[in-house]
C-alpha cells in the first residue's frame, strides 16, 4: 500500500471553479474517468506538473463522493501559479493518499462538533464537514465558524450559503476582518468571534487556518473551558515529501507527514513560535 502511494498516476482536470480572486477548486479523475484512489477525511495528495514541481494539498471533497476528487488551491507560488493557468481537459500527476485522518469513526462519532476555519483553512475542513453531513445520523449538533479578510475571500461562499446555511441541523457563523460595503454580517477576527459566541465546552472542536489564527483560537477555546484533548487541527501546509525524508515538517518531536497532518492538540508537546 505504501509503495502504491509513491507511484504517480495520471489524472484529468474535469472542472475548475473560481472561488476567490486567488483560490480555485480543481476537480480531478483518473484517465479511466474514475476517482484516482480511496481516501478518508483529512488526508492529502501530491499533485505535480512534470518540469514545474509538486506539492502536497488537502483533498477537499468528501470520501462519500465516489466520482471524483477536488482540491481547493490558493495561488501562492510557482507550482500553484501553473495550476491556476490550467484548463479543463489538461492532465496532471497525482499520488496518495498521505497522512492520517480526522477520527470521524471514533472520537467524533456521537459528539457535537464545532468547526472553526480561517481563510483557505476551510479547504481541509470541507471534506470532513461534508462527510459528517452525509452521515448525519452518526453525529450530534454541528456549528461552523468561518472567517476571511473580506467577503470576496470567503472560499466556497455559495456552497456555504446555499447548502450549509440551509441545513436546519447546522449553525453557520460567518465573519470578515474589516467592514465592507455590501456586507451586513459579523465583522471581526475569528478567535474573538469564537469567544463572543461563547460555545460550551461539550463539543469536539476542529480548527484550521493561518498559524496565528490557530494559536489564538486554541487559546480562546481554552478560556471557554475546552481541554486540548477536545481540539483537533491539521497542519498539512508544512508537508513536502510526504514520507518523512526531507525533515521540513517537524514540529517539536513530531513529523507532520508521519504523525499527522491531523493532530489532537494535546499531542503537540510544544508549539513552535509560528504556531
Amino acid at each position: 500500500m505504501i509503495e502504491e502511494t509513491l507511484i504517480p498516476k495520471l489524472g484529468v482536470v474535469t472542472d475548475i471553479r473560481i472561488d476567490t480572486p486567488d483560490v480555485k477548486t480543481f476537480r480531478v479523475v483518473g484517465l479511466d474517468g474514475e476517482k484516482p484512489f480511496i481516501h478518508v477525511p483529512g488526508q492529502c495528495a501530491m499533485l505535480s506538473i512534470p518540469g514545474v514541481g509538486e506539492a502536497m494539498f488537502s483533498i477537499t471533497s468528501s470520501p462519500t463522493n465516489e466520482e471524483f476528487m477536488e482540491f481547493s488551491i490558493k495561488k501562492c507560488g510557482c507550482l500553484t501559479e501553473w495550476l491556476h493557468k490550467m484548463d479543463v481537459g489538461q492532465e496532471i500527476c497525482i499520488r496518495g493518499p498521505y497522512g492520517n485522518a480526522f477520527p470521524v469513526e471514533s472520537d467524533f462519532k456521537g459528539r457535537d462538533l464545532l468547526f472553526i476555519a480561517g481563510g483557505i483553512g476551510l479547504a481541509p475542513l470541507r471534506s470532513v464537514i461534508n462527510y459528517c453531513r452525509d452521515k448525519r445520523e452518526n453525529y450530534g449538533h454541528i456549528d461552523i465558524v468561518y472567517g476571511s479578510r473580506s467577503k470576496d475571500d470567503l472560499v466556497d461562499y455559495r456552497e456555504i450559503i446555499d447548502e450549509w446555511c440551509a441545513d436546519k441541523d447546522i449553525n453557520v457563523y460567518l465573519t470578515i476582518d474589516r467592514e465592507q460595503e455590501g456586507w451586513d454580517g459579523h465583522v471581526g477576527f475569528v478567535p474573538n468571534y469564537v469567544k463572543e459566541l461563547d460555545f460550551k465546552p461539550t463539543s469536539t472542536a476542529v480548527v484550521c487556518g493561518p498559524p496565528i489564527m490557530i494559536k489564538f483560537t486554541l487559546a480562546g477555546l481554552i478560556e471557554l473551558g475546552f481541554d486540548k484533548s477536545q481540539v483537533f487541527t491539521t497542519m498539512e501546509m508544512r508537508m513536502k515529501c510526504g514520507v518523512g525524508k526531507c525533515g521540513r515538517c517537524n514540529i517539536g518531536n513530531k513529523y507532520v507527514c508521519k504523525d499527522g497532518p491531523v493532530f489532537r492538540c494535546d499531542q503537540l508537546d510544544e508549539l513552535p513560535n509560528e504556531y
